[in-house]
């Protein structure tokens, strides 16, 4: 599919006046991630500058104050997390910090396929059985009503921390304590932590309130950060304003880690030979790795592994997540080509604005993939989509969605339209989750969504857009401009590596690489004669009708390349298009 190439809009030339004392394209940089005063900018290009205050947030004092009680009252504390790697990590977090304040603390993470997210009954009445007085989520609770209130009827209280969206209603919150950086209603100044930053906050303010000294209490915290990078990274939430800070401070102890388990799983993962780990790294190499447990078995492998402390025990552990990644892939390209199969039935019969593909009820697909499945699709299609795959109880779905259209909105749209008709959902605008009872709600769903989708997207060009940062010469990608580029790290979500676009090149020289010459290489000159080399992982079939002696346009990141001791500018293509 053909991309769009979209330009951010220039600076003012004020702007760039008032930020003399930056390169022109790294004001522009800087101005495109919304930073239009010295003090953002400031802020932003010193990303240990600090924390906010974890008692803004309405609840925290109350709710530190229950903890405390629960701990010199000796009564059992059960950590409620999620399968995922944001949920394992925040789980850890806030395990690891009230045993440390001498409390008797265990953790709970449901199954991903018998039990789904977030609280339910039989959980907690295992919760109860186990003497439990105090559940603490992390990283979900937030749409569990009915089941606080059936822990509370009980006898068991409850804090939810978590960051997903709040219900509409705030009647439909549930009647407890509640940490959560969404709810508008705190003061707190930053409304996108991860489960596991705000898991972080809750341990911050309870080390705060605690009797260790100073140099103790930062130490404590200051080696949790590890374990919130990787969480922070994982969930995808912007990297700006406070998760930038933390993920900046995560991976600088993150790449000297003294965890067992994390020192293993970067073995397996094969990044120990890397001068230093990114967040790039987290999000394509040990996020997935974590997240495979749930995925493949049970999230606690990957609970284990962070905590472990035997370097032995550590290392099978790790080793077995890296085989079930590797079963996890395998698996989802299967899924993916029998989605596509479907979709593209879909496509043949019309225009579509919304894409659903269910698994064969003789050929289920694991409740472990539904999302990535569907990650591929809307990014292959660029389409809002959802993957839904049979249940003994009925239907399990997973969707993601493009920049234009809000999925959780439509998901509740859909499910307002008629009482009943969704079990469960919950999410974010570019994914979600949910569940139906049967085959006959299935169809009015995928109907509801497909109309909520034509009248949203109406008019609106569905083609993958890329954002290009600046326009600059190709001279201009310097040992300076990366110096610059690497101010901006940590990247991610709000904050990506930046996207270059430089026009009218020559290819002077084509180089195939890889066991079947699967990557290609182009070395593209200006018309002065000044030339880098440019890569395309896996880029051969792609841009095969590009020869030597070809002109092109380019977009491109521009990196450095590390090489038997070498080290060289190199650009990597994100899209060329033949002049």
């Amino acid at each position: 599919m053909s991309k769009i190439w979209q330009s951010y809009a220039a600076a003012p030339e004020d702007f760039f006046a008032e930020n003399d004392g930056l390169s022109p394209v790294m004001a522009q940089l800087l101005y495109n991630r919304g930073l239009k005063n010295e003090e953002e900018i400031e802020a932003f290009l010193d990303p240990e500058s600090g924390f906010n205050d974890p008692f803004l947030f309405k609840d925290m004092e109350a709710a530190v104050n229950l903890l405390i009680d629960k701990i010199k009252a000796g009564e059992k504390i059960i950590v409620y997390g999620d399968y995922d790697a944001d949920g394992i990590t925040a789980a850890a977090v806030l395990m690891e910090t009230l045993r440390i304040l001498k409390a008797k603390v265990e953790v709970y993470l449901p199954d991903r396929v018998s039990e789904g997210y977030g609280l339910n009954r039989d959980a907690l009445d295992q919760v109860i059985a186990a003497g439990a007085k105090l559940v603490i989520t992390v990283d979900t609770g937030i749409r569990n009503k009915e089941e606080v209130a059936y822990a509370k009827s009980k006898g068991l209280q409850v804090i939810i921390t978590d960051h997903h969206t709040l219900p509409e209603n705030e009647e439909d919150l549930p009647d407890c304590l509640i940490i959560n950086p969404a709810d508008r209603r705190n003061a707190y100044p930053f409304r996108f932590l991860a489960g596991v930053g705000t898991s972080f906050k809750v341990a911050s303010a309870i080390v705060s309130r605690s009797k260790l000294s100073d140099e103790q209490k930062h130490y404590l915290l200051e080696r949790l950060l590890d374990l919130v990078a990787i969480g922070t990274v994982a969930d995808m939430v912007t990297l700006m304003g406070e998760n930038r800070t933390l993920v900046s401070r995560g991976l600088e102890v993150l790449n000297n880690t003294k965890r067992p388990g994390l020192q293993e799983l970067i073995k397996v993962s094969k990044l120990d030979a890397l001068r230093r780990l990114e967040s790039w790294n987290i999000g394509f190499q040990i996020g997935p790795r974590l997240n495979a447990a749930s995925r493949m078995d049970h999230a606690n492998n990957a609970f284990a592994l962070l905590i472990c402390e035997d370097k032995q025990k550590a290392e099978v552990i790790a080793k077995e997540l890296n085989t079930r990644n590797g079963d996890r892939q395998k698996i989802t390209e299967t899924a993916v080509g029998e989605a596509r199969a479907q979709i593209d039935k879909q496509f043949a019969a019309g225009e579509k604005f919304f894409l659903a593909a269910v698994s064969d009820s003789e050929k289920i697909w694991s409740e472990g993939i539904i999302g990535l499945v569907a990650g591929k699709i809307c990014e292959r299609y660029y389409r809002p989509t959802i993957v839904v795959t049979h249940t003994e109880d009925g239907f399990k779905g997973s969707g993601r969605s493009i920049e234009e259209f809000n999925l959780i909105e439509a998901i509740e749209e859909a499910a307002a339209s008629e009482d009943g008709l969704v079990d469960k959902y919950g999410g974010h605008p570019m994914a979600c989750g949910f569940s139906l009872l049967s085959q006959e709600k299935l169809d009015r769903f995928v109907l509801k969504l497909e109309e909520i989708s034509a009248r949203k997207l109406k008019g609106i060009n569905l083609v993958p857009k890329i954002k290009i940062e600046a326009e600059i010469p190709l001279s201009a990608v310097n040992e300076g401009l990366l110096a610059e580029i690497s101010l901006l790290s940590p990247f991610g979500q709000n904050n990506p590596q930046p996207k270059f676009s430089t026009h009218g090149l020559k290819i002077i020289e084509a180089f195939y690489m890889g066991i079947d010459g699967q990557h290609v290489k182009f070395r593209l000159a200006d018309e002065e004669g000044f030339s880098l080399w440019a890569i395309s992982f896996g880029g051969t079939e792609t841009y095969k009708h590009c020869e030597v002696g070809d002109f092109v346009d380019l977009a491109f990141f521009a990196e450095w390349n590390d090489f038997n001791g070498r080290r060289e500018i190199q650009l990597k293509i994100i899209d060329l298009k033949k002049i």
